[in-house]
């Protein structure tokens, strides 16, 4: 599962313009998108999304997805507690 960073900040308990800026001070973003995705290739990936518009041609944007494992790596990174993921009955014995 991928998540936008407005879905991100959500779930971290803060608005996207404020995890984008943390994560611009971290230097984890460049702009909007990843600064190093060799480094952070596991947990933030690059979708491309192109389109057809009839007066300018094919369009094309890029925007910054967080995958599952990201969302733990991205909270240590910023320095937010994240609570602690309750056990599900099927755990207990």
């Amino acid at each position: 599962m991928e998540r936008t960073l407005a879905q991100t900040a959500a779930h971290l308990g803060l608005t996207r313009p404020k995890l984008i800026a943390r994560m611009r001070e971290k230097g984890l973003l460049k702009g909007n998108l990843p600064a190093d995705l060799n480094r952070d290739d596991d947990y933030l990936r690059i979708k491309s999304s192109p389109w057809y518009d009839e007066k300018y041609g094919m369009q094309y944007s890029q925007s910054t997805r967080v995958k599952q494992a990201g969302i733990r790596w991205l909270a240590d990174q910023l320095g937010i507690d994240l609570p602690a993921i309750p056990a599900g009955r099927r755990d207990v014995a």
